[in-house]
Protein backbone atom coordinates (compact mmCIF):
# COMPACT_ATOMS: atom_id res chain seq x y z
CA UNK A 1 0.00 0.00 0.00
CA UNK A 2 1.38 3.44 -0.78
CA UNK A 3 0.47 6.53 0.44
CA UNK A 4 1.29 9.36 -2.18
CA UNK A 5 -0.21 12.94 -2.81
CA UNK A 6 -3.13 13.01 -4.96
CA UNK A 7 -2.18 15.13 -7.91
CA UNK A 8 0.42 12.48 -8.49
CA UNK A 9 -2.10 9.35 -9.09
CA UNK A 10 -2.49 8.15 -11.99
CA UNK A 11 -6.04 9.13 -13.07
CA UNK A 12 -7.82 6.09 -14.40
CA UNK A 13 -11.01 4.48 -13.98
CA UNK A 14 -11.63 1.53 -11.62
CA UNK A 15 -8.80 -0.53 -13.37
CA UNK A 16 -10.46 -4.58 -13.78
CA UNK A 17 -8.05 -5.65 -16.29
CA UNK A 18 -4.86 -3.77 -15.87
CA UNK A 19 -1.87 -4.30 -13.81
CA UNK A 20 -1.53 -8.04 -15.40
CA UNK A 21 1.27 -9.95 -13.96
CA UNK A 22 1.74 -12.04 -16.84
CA UNK A 23 -0.61 -14.32 -19.25
CA UNK A 24 -3.13 -16.11 -17.53
CA UNK A 25 -2.77 -14.65 -14.28
CA UNK A 26 -6.05 -12.28 -12.81
CA UNK A 27 -6.21 -8.72 -13.13
CA UNK A 28 -5.54 -6.56 -10.29
CA UNK A 29 -8.26 -3.79 -9.49
CA UNK A 30 -7.12 -0.77 -8.19
CA UNK A 31 -8.57 1.09 -5.04
CA UNK A 32 -7.62 4.71 -4.66
CA UNK A 33 -8.99 5.69 -1.43
CA UNK A 34 -9.08 9.78 -0.70
CA UNK A 35 -7.95 11.01 2.50
CA UNK A 36 -6.80 14.12 3.64
CA UNK A 37 -3.79 15.01 6.46
CA UNK A 38 -1.26 12.49 7.41
CA UNK A 39 -2.28 13.90 11.35
CA UNK A 40 -6.25 13.77 10.59
CA UNK A 41 -8.80 10.87 10.74
CA UNK A 42 -9.49 10.42 7.30
CA UNK A 43 -5.77 9.19 6.71
CA UNK A 44 -5.29 6.87 9.79
CA UNK A 45 -9.04 5.49 8.63
CA UNK A 46 -8.00 5.54 5.01
CA UNK A 47 -4.60 3.40 5.86
CA UNK A 48 -6.55 0.83 7.73
CA UNK A 49 -9.21 0.38 5.02
CA UNK A 50 -5.89 0.14 2.03
CA UNK A 51 -4.36 -2.38 4.51
CA UNK A 52 -8.01 -4.29 4.82
CA UNK A 53 -8.35 -4.36 1.16
CA UNK A 54 -4.62 -5.45 0.25
CA UNK A 55 -5.24 -8.45 2.75
CA UNK A 56 -8.51 -9.58 2.19
CA UNK A 57 -9.58 -9.00 -1.33
CA UNK A 58 -7.83 -11.05 -3.50
CA UNK A 59 -5.91 -9.33 -6.43
CA UNK A 60 -6.98 -6.27 -5.29
CA UNK A 61 -4.55 -3.39 -4.71
CA UNK A 62 -5.21 -0.20 -2.30
CA UNK A 63 -3.86 3.15 -2.83
CA UNK A 64 -3.81 6.15 0.07
CA UNK A 65 -4.21 9.43 -1.09
CA UNK A 66 -3.02 12.15 0.88
CA UNK A 67 -5.57 15.38 0.04
CA UNK A 68 -7.11 18.45 1.24
CA UNK A 69 -9.69 16.24 2.40
CA UNK A 70 -13.36 16.48 1.59
CA UNK A 71 -13.98 18.89 -1.19
CA UNK A 72 -10.61 17.27 -3.21
CA UNK A 73 -12.00 14.21 -2.87
CA UNK A 74 -15.28 14.34 -4.10
CA UNK A 75 -14.12 15.63 -7.07
CA UNK A 76 -11.28 13.09 -7.30
CA UNK A 77 -14.13 10.21 -6.76
CA UNK A 78 -16.14 12.65 -9.38
CA UNK A 79 -13.33 12.80 -12.01
CA UNK A 80 -12.27 8.94 -11.29
CA UNK A 81 -9.06 9.98 -9.78
CA UNK A 82 -10.17 7.81 -6.72
CA UNK A 83 -12.32 5.20 -6.27
CA UNK A 84 -13.33 5.70 -2.45
CA UNK A 85 -13.31 9.18 -0.64
CA UNK A 86 -13.89 10.10 2.57
CA UNK A 87 -15.90 13.67 2.91
CA UNK A 88 -18.48 15.49 5.07
CA UNK A 89 -22.31 14.92 4.55
CA UNK A 90 -22.28 19.17 3.85
CA UNK A 91 -20.26 19.40 1.00
CA UNK A 92 -22.86 17.04 -0.98
CA UNK A 93 -26.02 18.25 0.13
CA UNK A 94 -27.09 21.45 1.61
CA UNK A 95 -30.70 23.29 1.47
CA UNK A 96 -33.36 21.67 -0.36
CA UNK A 97 -30.91 20.86 -3.64
CA UNK A 98 -30.71 17.21 -4.05
CA UNK A 99 -27.31 14.98 -3.58
CA UNK A 100 -24.84 14.98 -6.14
CA UNK A 101 -25.78 12.04 -9.00
CA UNK A 102 -22.17 11.01 -9.49
CA UNK A 103 -21.50 9.67 -5.61
CA UNK A 104 -23.13 7.68 -3.79
CA UNK A 105 -22.57 6.49 -0.17
CA UNK A 106 -21.14 3.25 0.87
CA UNK A 107 -21.47 3.82 4.68
CA UNK A 108 -21.67 6.60 7.19
CA UNK A 109 -18.59 6.32 9.47
CA UNK A 110 -18.36 8.75 12.42
CA UNK A 111 -19.33 12.26 12.95
CA UNK A 112 -16.60 15.34 12.93
CA UNK A 113 -16.50 18.32 15.40
CA UNK A 114 -15.54 21.65 14.65
CA UNK A 115 -13.03 22.84 16.89
CA UNK A 116 -12.14 26.40 17.11
CA UNK A 117 -8.76 26.51 18.58
CA UNK A 118 -7.12 29.68 20.30
CA UNK A 119 -4.46 29.82 22.58
CA UNK A 120 -4.73 29.54 26.81
CA UNK A 121 -4.50 33.26 27.38
CA UNK A 122 -6.23 34.69 23.84
CA UNK A 123 -9.06 37.15 24.33
CA UNK A 124 -11.17 35.18 21.69
CA UNK A 125 -14.34 34.09 23.75
CA UNK A 126 -16.70 33.78 21.26
CA UNK A 127 -17.09 33.32 17.67
CA UNK A 128 -17.87 37.31 17.22
CA UNK A 129 -14.54 37.66 18.97
CA UNK A 130 -12.54 36.85 15.98
CA UNK A 131 -13.14 40.14 14.47
CA UNK A 132 -9.75 41.65 13.42
CA UNK A 133 -7.90 38.65 14.41
CA UNK A 134 -6.23 36.56 11.54
CA UNK A 135 -8.01 32.96 11.63
CA UNK A 136 -6.72 29.64 9.31
CA UNK A 137 -10.11 29.11 8.17
CA UNK A 138 -9.27 25.51 6.96
CA UNK A 139 -7.66 24.59 3.59
CA UNK A 140 -8.99 25.03 0.09
CA UNK A 141 -10.50 21.92 -0.73
CA UNK A 142 -11.31 20.69 2.81
CA UNK A 143 -14.26 20.35 4.25
CA UNK A 144 -13.23 22.81 7.25
CA UNK A 145 -13.16 25.69 4.44
CA UNK A 146 -16.60 24.96 3.49
CA UNK A 147 -18.17 24.62 6.96
CA UNK A 148 -16.17 27.84 8.43
CA UNK A 149 -17.41 29.61 5.75
CA UNK A 150 -20.90 29.04 5.84
CA UNK A 151 -20.39 29.49 9.67
CA UNK A 152 -18.64 32.86 9.57
CA UNK A 153 -21.36 34.36 7.05
CA UNK A 154 -24.16 33.14 9.26
CA UNK A 155 -22.21 34.90 11.94
CA UNK A 156 -22.06 38.31 9.90
CA UNK A 157 -18.33 38.39 10.09
CA UNK A 158 -16.95 36.78 6.97
CA UNK A 159 -15.62 40.26 6.32
CA UNK A 160 -14.27 41.24 9.35
CA UNK A 161 -11.14 39.08 9.87
CA UNK A 162 -8.09 37.94 7.88
CA UNK A 163 -8.65 34.57 6.90
CA UNK A 164 -5.46 32.13 6.27
CA UNK A 165 -6.67 29.25 3.89
CA UNK A 166 -4.22 26.86 6.09
CA UNK A 167 -4.77 23.38 6.61
CA UNK A 168 -4.87 21.23 10.35
CA UNK A 169 -0.72 21.13 10.35
CA UNK A 170 0.37 24.49 8.94
CA UNK A 171 -2.68 26.06 11.43
CA UNK A 172 -0.80 24.16 14.71
CA UNK A 173 2.37 25.65 13.63
CA UNK A 174 1.03 28.64 12.98
CA UNK A 175 -0.74 29.23 16.09
CA UNK A 176 2.28 27.73 18.25
CA UNK A 177 4.84 30.47 16.35
CA UNK A 178 2.02 33.33 16.97
CA UNK A 179 1.80 34.11 12.96
CA UNK A 180 -2.09 33.57 13.18
CA UNK A 181 -4.73 34.24 16.42
CA UNK A 182 -7.04 31.49 16.08
CA UNK A 183 -7.40 28.52 13.63
CA UNK A 184 -10.35 25.74 12.75
CA UNK A 185 -10.68 22.51 12.12
CA UNK A 186 -13.11 19.91 11.51
CA UNK A 187 -12.29 16.72 13.01
CA UNK A 188 -12.89 13.11 14.61
CA UNK A 189 -12.35 13.27 18.49
CA UNK A 190 -10.21 13.01 19.56
CA UNK A 191 -7.76 14.99 16.87
CA UNK A 192 -3.87 14.15 17.22
CA UNK A 193 -2.46 17.47 15.98
CA UNK A 194 -4.67 19.32 18.71
CA UNK A 195 -3.48 17.08 21.67
CA UNK A 196 -0.13 17.87 20.66
CA UNK A 197 -0.60 21.34 20.19
CA UNK A 198 -2.21 21.73 23.79
CA UNK A 199 0.87 19.69 25.40
CA UNK A 200 3.26 22.23 23.95
CA UNK A 201 1.38 24.99 23.92
CA UNK A 202 -2.19 25.39 26.00
CA UNK A 203 -4.86 26.23 24.08
CA UNK A 204 -9.05 26.68 24.82
CA UNK A 205 -10.90 25.26 22.95
CA UNK A 206 -14.16 27.97 22.04
CA UNK A 207 -17.57 27.21 22.34
CA UNK A 208 -19.57 27.37 19.23
CA UNK A 209 -23.01 25.56 20.55
CA UNK A 210 -25.47 28.23 19.78
CA UNK A 211 -24.35 28.53 16.12
CA UNK A 212 -26.08 24.66 15.67
CA UNK A 213 -29.25 26.00 14.64
CA UNK A 214 -28.61 29.34 12.76
CA UNK A 215 -26.59 26.94 10.71
CA UNK A 216 -29.30 24.30 10.82
CA UNK A 217 -31.91 27.00 9.27
CA UNK A 218 -29.58 28.44 6.61
CA UNK A 219 -27.88 25.57 5.79
CA UNK A 220 -28.65 22.19 6.19
CA UNK A 221 -30.05 19.80 8.91
CA UNK A 222 -26.93 17.56 8.84
CA UNK A 223 -25.43 20.09 11.35
CA UNK A 224 -25.82 19.05 14.64
CA UNK A 225 -25.01 19.93 18.07
CA UNK A 226 -22.08 17.38 19.94
CA UNK A 227 -20.40 18.03 22.97
CA UNK A 228 -16.61 17.95 23.25
CA UNK A 229 -16.20 16.05 27.01
CA UNK A 230 -13.61 17.48 29.40
CA UNK A 231 -11.86 13.98 28.92
CA UNK A 232 -11.44 14.57 25.06
CA UNK A 233 -8.13 16.93 25.42
CA UNK A 234 -8.32 17.73 28.98
CA UNK A 235 -9.89 20.77 28.61
CA UNK A 236 -13.04 22.41 29.66
CA UNK A 237 -16.00 20.85 27.66
CA UNK A 238 -17.84 22.75 25.29
CA UNK A 239 -20.41 22.36 22.63
CA UNK A 240 -20.29 22.38 18.87
CA UNK A 241 -21.34 21.86 15.50
CA UNK A 242 -21.23 18.61 14.41
CA UNK A 243 -21.55 16.49 10.73
CA UNK A 244 -21.73 12.87 9.85
CA UNK A 245 -18.74 11.83 7.41
CA UNK A 246 -19.72 9.26 4.91
CA UNK A 247 -17.04 6.80 2.44
CA UNK A 248 -18.76 7.99 -1.09
CA UNK A 249 -17.81 6.10 -4.07
CA UNK A 250 -18.75 6.31 -8.47
CA UNK A 251 -22.40 5.84 -8.85
CA UNK A 252 -21.20 3.64 -11.81
CA UNK A 253 -18.81 1.41 -9.13
CA UNK A 254 -19.63 -2.28 -10.15
CA UNK A 255 -22.13 -3.66 -7.52
CA UNK A 256 -19.93 -6.91 -6.74
CA UNK A 257 -16.93 -4.20 -5.59
CA UNK A 258 -19.19 -1.85 -4.02
CA UNK A 259 -20.72 -4.65 -1.85
CA UNK A 260 -17.43 -6.34 -1.63
CA UNK A 261 -15.77 -3.49 0.05
CA UNK A 262 -18.87 -2.72 2.17
CA UNK A 263 -18.58 -6.00 3.64
CA UNK A 264 -15.32 -5.69 4.69
CA UNK A 265 -15.65 -2.41 5.84
CA UNK A 266 -18.47 -3.72 8.35
CA UNK A 267 -16.92 -6.88 9.38
CA UNK A 268 -13.55 -6.07 9.85
CA UNK A 269 -14.87 -2.67 11.21
CA UNK A 270 -12.52 -3.14 14.35
CA UNK A 271 -9.42 -1.96 12.53
CA UNK A 272 -11.08 1.38 12.28
CA UNK A 273 -11.02 1.40 15.64
CA UNK A 274 -7.34 0.84 16.24
CA UNK A 275 -6.58 3.13 13.68
CA UNK A 276 -8.65 5.80 15.72
CA UNK A 277 -10.76 6.23 18.61
CA UNK A 278 -13.70 7.64 16.23
CA UNK A 279 -14.20 4.31 14.79
CA UNK A 280 -15.14 2.66 18.04
CA UNK A 281 -18.69 4.06 17.01
CA UNK A 282 -19.01 2.68 13.93
CA UNK A 283 -21.60 -0.20 13.39
CA UNK A 284 -24.53 -1.24 11.25
CA UNK A 285 -27.00 0.75 12.80
CA UNK A 286 -25.48 3.80 12.22
CA UNK A 287 -23.63 3.02 9.07
CA UNK A 288 -26.74 2.88 6.83
CA UNK A 289 -27.79 6.71 8.11
CA UNK A 290 -26.03 8.67 4.72
CA UNK A 291 -29.35 10.00 3.86
CA UNK A 292 -29.82 12.12 1.97
CA UNK A 293 -27.21 10.72 -0.37
CA UNK A 294 -28.28 7.36 -1.55
CA UNK A 295 -26.52 3.99 -0.45
CA UNK A 296 -24.39 2.36 -3.69
CA UNK A 297 -26.78 -0.65 -4.79
CA UNK A 298 -23.99 -2.80 -3.98
CA UNK A 299 -23.75 -1.40 -0.40
CA UNK A 300 -27.04 -1.59 -0.13
CA UNK A 301 -27.66 -5.08 -0.87
CA UNK A 302 -24.90 -5.79 1.90
CA UNK A 303 -27.03 -4.38 4.68
CA UNK A 304 -30.10 -6.18 3.34
CA UNK A 305 -28.41 -9.28 3.79
CA UNK A 306 -27.49 -8.32 7.67
CA UNK A 307 -30.51 -7.11 8.68
CA UNK A 308 -31.97 -8.33 11.55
Amino acid sequence: MRATRAGLAVLVLLLVGAGLHGEGNPPVTHIRIATGSQTAVYYAFGRALGQLVDDNLPDTDAQVLVTAASVENVRLVESRGAEIGFTQADILVTGSGPPDPRVRALARVYEDLLHLVVPTDSSIKTLTDLRGKRVATGAPGSGTEITVGRLLQVAGIQNDLESQRWGLDESAAALRDGRTDAFFFSGGLPVQAIESLNNDLGIRIVDLGDWVEPMRKAHSTVYVRREVNDSVYDLPAVSTLAVPNYLVVPTDMPDDVAYDLTKLLMERHEALARAHPAGERFDVRSAIGTMPVPLHPGAARYFRSVKP
